[in-house]
Formats: structure tokens, C-alpha cells, sequence
């Protein structure tokens, strides 16, 4: 078994269910050394990182590889220490002169490849965002500093981010650049203390050009880091390098945030990133397609936007769409989209307990004030057969019944009606906005909070 791809699918599924900072510290630097006898080993850089991971995210992984490989597996953690050597190497004494390609550079300075200004979709909800990146990424350290993105998961604030750290190094491949998690900042500096190696520390922070922060919130509460990252602010302001930061939220909602940053997080530009609307979510999944060689539909394309708004979600249910066909060696439908869209839905741990096509017949009949022996009955008005078409694709989407079973619960009804209820229902959905938010609040009703 190839376990290098096997692993990337694993640590891209765990990259959506994690905060980006503790991926970043805790499973960065981690490989499957190999698989066998349903026995899997796991490399880690450290002993520390080793114990965490395995006392906290054990069966995360277990859960993870068991689908991915079909089998159940046991878990065994080791501690490769040439992945410390080979991080730290990548930062070489300070500063050395850069080497290499484009992307060998961008990789040394921990910018994904694909977080570029070309593979960001614009629409109205990020407008502004893009273009004061665009600002930067010109002329860095003059058009806004600080430039202080927020929003929330998923909105695109760390890929443009990143975007201006990729057009700068394009045009100056040697420029001092770091890009960091604010929880990597904070163990950083955490791990210098204890080292007693501030000066190192102070010496590669202090020096650069471009200093790119994500999740900056984190450093909140947290004295001695807040000690030096206001140090560490000050000096790369005074010298005129950029500084770029995310949040969750403006630096006005952040807790225990120490005034001196905050009125210097202020002193700049602050630009709220909206959650993406429907055609955007589109964009987004056609231009994710791409890099995994997936030719994704329009209609597709359309149906899984209107199914899952948030961009983590949308970019891991590709992987794991670009997975399922690989194994099952299967083509990609419609219905095969919508069967992994329900099969997600319940993977979220949305589930109070399972639900059954009762319920389902229940909660339809319900949203429209209809009862469920209308919805099992004969007649056809529109006022019922419409509710019972989105009950048609409810059951199919949703529970993954046949169409034989739904023609079965419905009252009897013959497969070509449940086909052709499903298919317009599919056909409808990428273009009503009524009838995504009548689908979404039914799901509200139909998964409740655990």
C-alpha cells in the first residue's frame, strides 16, 4: 500500500476537522511509515508531540484511516527525529540566500502552493479584501500596515494571506518573509523561554520584511507572548516591514487582548470577510477541481454548494469525492454526490440518535403544514406533491434508501415517480435560493445537536 497518498488524504481530512494552529504544530511534520497486519506506523518529529497525539487524537486518526483503508486498524506511534532536523533546516542560519524554484521557496517560507491570488474566487462578500491584498502585495509596508483580516472559518482570510506573501516572493525571491500560526508564535516563544534561546528567537522575528500572522487571537491572555509580540510589532513597524494578521473577530471582540496591541492592530486597516455566498461556493469548487484532476459539472459543482456553505468543507468533501472514485473506481453522478452529501451530514455529528424515514416523513409534513397521511396520499395539488418531492430527495440524499424502498414508504408509489420527484428537486436546487433554505431548515429540524 502507497501510504504517502493514503497519509495526505488522512492529514487533509484532519486539516478540516482541526484549528489550522494545532494541525500546524501538532501534525506538520508527522508520516505513515507503513501499514501492515491492519497495524499502522506513525512518525512523529518528537517525543512531546508523539504523547499529545496519542492521548488526544488517537481514535480521530484510527476513524480516519479505518475508512480510507477499509479495515480496522491498530495504532503505533514512534519518533523519527531527522523531521526536527529538516524543519529547522529550512530556516537555516537566520536568513541564508534563497534556492530553488518559485515553489521551493514559497514551501521553505510555509505557504501552501495553491493560496494564490489567481486561485481566489471574488465575488461582493471579499471585494474589498482582495483588492487592499492586492494594495499590499504592490507596496508592501506603505499601502496599509496593518492589514488586520477577519471573518470567520473558512471565509478565505489565510489564503489571502498567503496570496500576498506568494506575488511578493515572485517578485523578490530573497525577501526576508515569515508566515506563522499565532499557537506556533506562542509554542515558539514558549520554547525559547524554556531553552533560554530568546535571542535566536528575537533575531529571526525581528528581521523580516513581511510578517504574516494567522489567528492572531490566540496569543490573547498570554502575558509573556503578548510581552514580545508587541515588541516584536513595534520594531518591524518602526523599520518599515509589512505586517499582515487574521483573527475570527475585529481586535475590538478580542478577550483579553492587551490594549497596547489592540490600539496598534487598529492603527491600520480592518476588513471584515463575509461568508461566501452561493455562486462564489461554486467558484470556489471549480477552481479546487482542478489541482486534484477532477473535472467537476456545473450541475455538480452546484448541487454541492448548495448542500455545505462552509470553504473547509467544500474543499475536504472534494478530497474525499476525488478519493471515493479512486477506490471505487466508479464514475461521478449526480447520485453518487448526493449520497456523499448525506453520508456527511451525518459524519458532522449532527445526529442526536438515528434517524429514521418516520421522522424524516415527520419533520416535511411538518415545515409545510401538511399530515403525513397527505404526504403517503394520492393526491397530486402542488401544495402536496411538491413537499413530497423534497421528501423524495430527503430519503435519498439524506437516509441513502432505494428508490424502491422510498416508493415503499411513501404510500407505494412506483420508482420512475421517486426518480423523476429526486431529479427535479437536484435540477432546482442550484438555481432556488427558496428551496435551499427550505431544504437547509429541514435539516435543522430533522439533525439536532447532540
Amino acid at each position: 500500500m502507497d501510504t504517502k497518498p493514503l497519509w495526505q488524504n488522512v492529514l487533509s481530512e484532519l486539516e478540516l476537522t482541526l484549528t489550522r494552529g494545532t494541525f500546524q504544530t501538532f501534525f506538520k511534520d508527522t508520516s505513515l511509515v507503513e501499514i501492515k497486519d491492519s497495524v499502522a506506523k506513525i512518525a512523529c518529529p518528537s517525543s512531546y508531540i508523539q504523547t499529545i497525539i496519542e492521548s488526544r487524537y488517537y481514535s480521530l486518526l484510527k476513524t480516519s484511516l479505518d475508512r480510507l483503508t477499509k479495515q480496522n486498524n491498530s495504532l503505533v506511534f514512534i519518533v523519527e527525529r531527522k523531521l526536527i532536523k529538516t524543519q529547522k533546516e529550512e530556516f537555516g542560519p537566520l536568513f541564508a540566500p534563497q534556492k530553488g524554484g518559485a515553489e521551493e521557496i514559497a514551501r521553505r517560507a510555509h505557504l501552501r502552493n495553491d493560496f494564490t491570488f489567481k486561485n481566489f474566487a471574488v465575488s461582493s462578500s471579499n471585494q474589498m479584501a482582495y483588492a487592499a491584498a492586492q494594495a499590499v502585495a504592490e507596496k508592501p509596508g506603505t499601502s496599509y500596515n496593518p492589514l488586520f483580516f477577519y471573518g470567520g472559518v473558512g471565509v478565505g482570510k489565510t489564503h489571502l494571506m498567503q496570496a500576498i506573501g506568494h506575488a511578493l516572493l515572485n517578485k523578490t525571491p530573497d525577501l526576508k518573509i515569515i508566515y506563522c500560526m499565532g499557537e506556533e508564535f506562542t509554542n515558539e516563544i514558549i520554547e525559547a523561554i524554556r531553552e533560554k534561546n530568546t535571542k535566536s528567537f528575537k533575531g529571526r522575528y525581528r528581521s523580516v520584511q513581511v510578517f504574516l500572522i494567522d489567528d492572531v487571537q490566540f496569543i490573547a491572555g498570554k502575558t509573556a507572548v503578548q510581552e514580545e509580540f508587541f515588541h516584536t510589532f513595534n520594531t518591524l513597524h518602526r523599520e518599515g516591514a509589512q505586517i499582515v494578521l487574521t483573527s475570527d473577530r475585529p481586535p475590538s471582540e478580542i478577550r483579553y487582548l492587551e490594549e497596547r496591541l489592540r490600539s496598534r492592530f487598529e492603527g491600520g486597516l480592518i476588513i471584515d470577510i463575509q461568508s461566501p455566498d452561493f455562486e462564489l461556493r461554486t467558484a470556489i469548487l471549480l477552481i479546487k477541481a482542478v489541482p486534484l484532476n477532477l473535472t467537476l459539472p456545473m450541475d455538480v459543482a452546484q448541487l454541492i454548494a448548495a448542500n455545505i456553505e462552509d470553504t473547509r468543507r467544500l474543499e475536504g468533501f472534494l478530497r474525499r469525492l476525488t478519493t471515493e472514485l479512486q477506490i471505487k473506481k466508479v464514475p461521478l453522478t449526480i447520485d453518487l454526490v448526493g449520497q456523499l452529501l448525506g453520508a456527511a451530514e451525518k459524519e458532522g455529528g449532527k445526529l442526536q440518535k438515528p434517524v429514521s424515514f418516520k421522522e424524516v416523513i415527520e419533520k416535511v409534513a411538518l415545515y409545510y403544514n401538511l399530515k403525513t397521511s397527505q404526504l403517503k396520499g394520492p393526491k397530486r395539488d402542488r401544495p402536496i406533491a411538491f413537499p413530497r418531492q423534497i421528501l423524495y430527495y430527503l430519503l435519498r440524499s439524506e437516509l441513502n434508501l432505494t428508490l424502491t424502498e422510498i416508493g415503499e414508504v411513501c404510500g407505494g408509489r412506483d420508482h420512475t415517480t421517486i426518480i423523476y420527484g429526486v431529479e427535479k428537486i437536484t435540477t432546482l436546487l442550484p438555481i432556488s435560493e427558496k428551496i435551499r433554505e427550505e431544504i437547509k431548515n429541514i435539516k435543522q429540524r430533522i439533525y439536532r445537536p447532540s
